[in-house]
């Protein structure tokens, strides 16, 4: 142990975030650490396709260049650590090319490079092994469309990097909240059976792990931040040897760190918040405290480990099939009657060109009409709207169809209704679907590594003696008490909301702005009215099946929707296919209250 306090700067939530992140957090002159998150499964793939064109890439290059380069000189002055998944698939790759910026500068740095986490070479033994697909129970695929392969490792292997001395650690695949609790476990001295602290490190680098989504990006009360979001200050997690941090960004910066907004992040995208499940730690958020210590200081604690889980979670990526789409505007008298005759007339059209081809009918047609909001539900469609967008895609198994039904699409313009417009660029083109395999694969089956200064440090199999199977007895929720005069508001008049995805499943975190909120909240938003709301988004003929968790902690609610965004990711044709707007539509709904509690706390009404 080194410290009592580490200060880690979050510095990239995305490959393709702002460069001026850095900077920016370097101007501070207090971090020890800085971090770099830039995968998610589609990243994957594009990269694996990179490497297979050529085998010198298939890391993140912004890293690299628009990172490290110009800030590399000043990160070594002020004796800042960096550790970043932007090796992808080809981290030996990566730190070649940051090892050349090093001897550019002339610079005294180590590079350190997390290896094991690339199974793609093992496809062939996965495909007769039997294996199937952890959520849909789905056979493997077939193994000549597998793009990527790559388990997600956990921080102990980056903390034994920083440990042989590293300056830069580069790792592969591993879980977005590794490269700060990799950190921790160094400075901190944490064992792997340190479990409450494990997971309050994972929670800090859950919250830094998306950059300024933590300090007023994607914020509810947006209008308090959104002129000052132009220079968003990057968050910073002060973190102590007992795991509780205080979230912050550096001074002068844009946005802003508040309870709302880091409560907002917590719940981003875990699913079950009394089992978030890491290769470290299982993780129990539902009785988190989330304290406001001053402006843009809030303090966070109380998350517990539960044990480790014996398996890493795998994620392949695999190609079927292709799809395309375009976006057309038509404005003027019934916009959305004329757009829907459009899509239904392009489709026809397509339809007769691939039977006359012989080609086969298209696997998926995706028409969302935007603007007359026909997409989120009929009870909330706009009435004779004067200018929408007709966003139509489609799926093919065959580039060649997808061809078809851009032809017939650019043939189509002509013979439209009146008032169809649009930004002229270059045609769309066939781009393959990229679909999401998971599977779990025992710890012991996967060996890992650390290279460093010429030398390979092999890693023992992770720890299997674990308190994971542990079953957890949900919270109980308050209940309400509604006298005879009551009110309905907006569910954001009582609540922060944010919404996200996992794989082909979306998860809306609702957060009470205050604990006497709650259980008028749980009382409108049962499992059942959720899933009847967004029952359009899956069948119209079913509802979607949803999960409710309960966090006390927080005064929140986390649901989870199962099957409902299309396939997801690049695989789905929808306009929002990670929900990321799920929770700005459920936020305008109304929740009934008693009138002396809306009294009490102010709140606009909107009906008796």
């Amino acid at each position: 142990m080194s410290k009592s306090v580490i200060k880690i700067g979050g510095a990239s939530g995305y490959w393709g975030d702002a460069s001026s992140a850095t900077p920016q957090l370097l101007a501070s002159g207090t971090l020890d650490y800085l971090v770099y998150d830039y995968l998610a499964e589609i990243t994957m793939s594009i990269m694996a396709r990179a490497r297979a064109a050529d085998n010198s890439k298939g890391y993140a290059t912004d890293f690299v260049y628009s990172t490290l380069k110009p800030n590399l000189v000043e990160i070594a002055s002020q004796g800042v650590k960096v550790i970043a998944n932007a090796g992808g698939v080809n981290p030996q790759a990566c730190a070649r090319e940051v090892e050349k910026l090093i001897a550019t500068e002339n610079l005294d740095l180590k590079v350190a490079v997390v290896l094991g986490d690339d199974l793609l070479e093992k496809k062939t033994a996965f495909a007769s092994a039997g294996i199937r697909e952890m959520y849909s129970d789905q056979s493997f695929p077939d193994e000549n469309s597998i793009v990527s392969i790559n388990a997600y490792l956990g921080a102990f292997p980056i903390a034994k990097a920083l440990d042989a001395g590293a300056d830069i650690v580069i790792t592969g695949r591993c879980v977005d909240s590794a490269v700060t609790l990799g950190a921790c476990i160094h400075e901190f001295g944490w064992g792997e059976n340190d479990f409450d602290k494990l997971a309050q490190g994972s929670l800090a680098g859950h919250i830094l792990e998306c950059g300024t989504q933590v300090t007023g990006g994607n914020f509810t009360d947006w209008e308090m931040v959104v002129d000052t979001l132009c220079d968003a200050g990057y968050p910073i997690a002060e973190i102590s040897v007992d795991g509780s941090f205080i979230t912050t960004k550096p001074e002068g910066t844009g946005g802003v760190v508040s309870v709302g907004a880091v409560a907002e992040q917590m719940l981003y995208e875990i699913g079950d918040p009394q089992a978030y499940v890491l290769p470290d730690v299982v993780c129990d958020f539902s009785e988190v405290k989330i304290e406001e210590l001053e402006k843009n200081r809030v303090k966070v604690y109380g998350a517990r480990g539960h044990g480790r889980p014996e398996q890493y979670k795998v994620s392949a990526t695999y190609t079927d099939g292709f799809r395309s789409g375009q976006i057309t505007t038509f404005y003027g008298r019934a916009a959305d009657t004329k757009a829907e005759h459009f899509a239904k007339n392009v489709l026809k059209r397509t339809r007769q060109s691939l039977a006359q081809k012989g080609l086969p009918e298209l696997t998926e047609a995706c028409v969302e009409v935007i603007g007359a909001e026909s997409h989120f539900g009929a009870a909330k469609k706009i009435q004779h709207p004067r200018e929408v967008d007709l966003k139509l895609a489609v799926k093919h198994p065959d580039a060649k169809g997808i061809g078809v039904f851009l032809k017939e699409l650019a043939g189509a313009y002509l013979s439209g209704p009146p008032g169809l417009s649009g930004f002229a660029g270059a045609r769309p083109k066939p781009s393959p679907v990229v679909r999401l395999f998971s599977f779990l694969l025992p710890k012991n089956e996967i060996e890992h590594s650390v290279e460093i200064a010429g030398k390979s440090i092999s890693l023992k199999p992770a720890n299997l003696d674990t308190r994971a199977g542990k079953i957890f007895t949900p919270h109980k929720l308050p209940s309400a008490n509604l006298p005879e005069e009551i009110i309905e508001v907006s569910l954001e008049s009582l609540a922060w909301g944010r919404s996200g995805d996992k794989g082909n499943k979306a998860n809306i975190g609702i957060i009470a702005r205050h604990a006497d909120f709650l259980p008028y909240i749980a009382q409108s938003l049962s499992v059942e009215y959720v899933a009847s709301y967004f029952s359009h988004f899956i069948d119209a003929n079913r509802q979607v099946p949803v999960e409710r968790f309960y966090l006390p902690g927080t005064h929140a609610l986390n649901f989870l929707l199962h099957d409902v965004l299309g396939g997801g990711g690049m695989a789905s044709l929808r306009s929002d296919p990670q929900g990321k707007g799920y929770a700005q539509l459920l936020l305008s709904e109304k929740v009934a209250i008693p009138k002396s509690l809306a009294d009490q706390h102010d709140i606009t009404v909107i009906s008796r």
